[in-house]
């Protein structure tokens, strides 16, 4: 049995209260943007949804941590700054709407990566250390789910700014848009092959 020592589960429990500080952002960023997309059911009922997990998340994050020495581990100072200044912009007027939503999307990347990264390194450091941090991978899972479900959102905002009109979401734009995608897959493989 491999057994860790208590450096390297410190830096575990490090990284779990980074990935708190940032689901405790992303609801923070939630109930910021809820009413910037009050007048649009469908995003407002998918920011409510988000809400609604990412509060459970960080109950399951707290229940991790816990296990991990509790309430004193601390997220990194530079976690803590870029949480401040994140903050900051999503309450100032200097981002638009689709700005704010495409760096809450980056918030939700960063906190499936840091929820990834632990469950990885639990892989490898022992069974109390896996079983510790076995419900974080629901955590992980949604927040992969949401990441997906704000790149529809983003695109969706993103043309209304551009072009003050709903991009087309048919199937045949969704075909348009794969075989676009693969065209430039081929085009990438072709360039690199020369």
């Amino acid at each position: 049995m491999v057994m860790l020592d208590d450096n390297k589960r410190q830096a575990i429990a490090t990284e779990l209260a980074d990935l708190k500080a940032l689901q405790e952002l992303l609801i923070t960023t939630e109930q910021t943007l809820m009413p910037a997309v009050s007048s649009d059911n469908e995003i407002r009922e998918r920011f409510n949804d988000f809400l609604k997990d990412d509060q459970e998340n960080l109950r399951t994050i707290d229940t991790v941590l816990s296990r991990f020495g509790g309430g004193n581990i601390q997220p990194r100072d530079t976690i803590r700054q870029y949480i401040e200044q994140v903050r900051q912009l999503m309450q100032g007027d200097k981002l638009s709407l689709y700005q704010k939503v495409s760096a809450h999307e980056r918030i939700k990347h960063q906190a499936v990566m840091t929820g990834l990264i632990v469950h990885k390194a639990a892989q490898v450091a022992g069974e109390d250390v896996k079983e510790a941090i076995g419900p974080l991978n629901q955590v992980n899972f949604t927040n992969r789910a949401h990441q997906e479900q704000l790149k529809g959102i983003m695109e969706i905002l993103g043309t209304r700014e551009l072009t003050g009109r709903d991009p087309d979401q048919g199937v045949w734009a969704r075909t348009q848009d794969a075989i676009a995608a693969l065209r430039g897959a081929f085009e990438g493989i072709k360039s690199y092959s020369s």
